[in-house]
C-alpha cells in the first residue's frame, strides 16, 4: 500500500508542474482538470475525501509513469501533504498500483 500511495504523492506533483506548463494538456495521462481534482483530498488540515473525478483520473493513469516524480519538492510548496497524496490510491480503491 505504501507504494500506491507513493504515485499519489508523484500525481500531485505533476498538477504542479501541469498549472506551470499552461500548454500541457496531460501528463501520466491525466488532465490537468482530473491532476487538480486530486489536491482537495491531499491538502492539510482536514481533507475531503477524493472526487469522482479524482478518482477517475487516477484509474486511468500511468501511476508508473508517475513514479518519476515520487521524490518531489514541489508537493510542500503548494500545500500538499505527501502523506495525504500517498493515500489517494487506495481512497480511490485503485487496485494493482505499481511499485516505484
Amino acid at each position: 500500500m505504501e507504494a500506491t500511495n507513493k504515485k499519489a504523492v508523484i500525481l500531485l506533483g505533476l498538477m504542479v508542474a501541469i498549472a506551470c506548463c499552461a500548454n500541457a494538456q496531460t501528463i501520466c495521462n491525466m488532465s490537468y482538470s482530473e491532476l487538480m481534482a486530486c489536491k482537495p483530498a491531499a491538502t492539510p488540515p482536514n481533507p475531503p475525501p477524493p472526487t469522482s473525478a479524482c478518482c477517475t483520473g487516477l484509474s486511468h493513469a500511468n501511476l508508473k509513469c508517475f513514479c518519476q516524480y515520487k521524490n518531489s519538492p514541489i508537493l510542500p510548496s503548494v500545500g500538499v501533504n505527501p502523506k495525504l497524496a500517498m493515500q489517494l490510491p487506495s481512497k480511490c480503491q485503485i487496485p494493482n498500483a505499481p511499485t516505484c
